[in-house]
């Protein structure tokens, strides 16, 4: 790679207009990761354990100083069906959102979108006894 090209790579905001193809050693399962089966240009998380990295501020941008792990905890369904796995830094707290990659682990996807029902913020032994109090029946018709 020639002297241009070398520093034309690290301007601020490349990899928003160009491809990242670079591949990377996961930070916490240790596989590694390339840009390939992604489905799209720009891989920016583990298919296998969902987790990234902190080094964006904006998309694309790398212009973030943090550098930590950033876990998967949710996933949302965005206006036109596309799945995103939300992220949240261990290191500062920051929340991401990044899109799902055609590769990514499908368990684990699955996982994290039923983890709200598998662990409700109350006990569902009394879900017929919420009902009344809301003034509903309590039976599901």
């Amino acid at each position: 790679m020639n002297r241009e090209n070398k520093r034309k790579k690290y301007e601020k905001g490349y990899y928003k207009t160009h491809a990242c193809t670079e591949s990377f050693t996961c930070k916490v399962c240790g596989r590694p990761v390339v840009s390939g089966g992604a489905g799209s240009d720009h891989r920016n998380h583990c298919p296998n354990c969902l987790a990234s990295l902190h080094v964006d501020r904006e998309p694309g941008d790398r212009d973030a100083d943090c550098g930590g792990i950033m876990d998967p905890i949710a996933v949302w369904v965005r206006k036109n069906g596309e799945w995103a796995i939300v992220h949240r830094c261990r290191r500062c707290g920051a929340l991401s959102s990044n899109r799902i990659a055609a590769d990514d682990n499908p368990m684990k996807l699955m996982s994290i979108a039923m983890k709200p029902l598998c662990l409700p913020p109350f006990p569902l032994e009394r879900i017929k006894e919420m009902t009344l109090l809301m003034g509903g029946e309590g039976v599901i018709r």
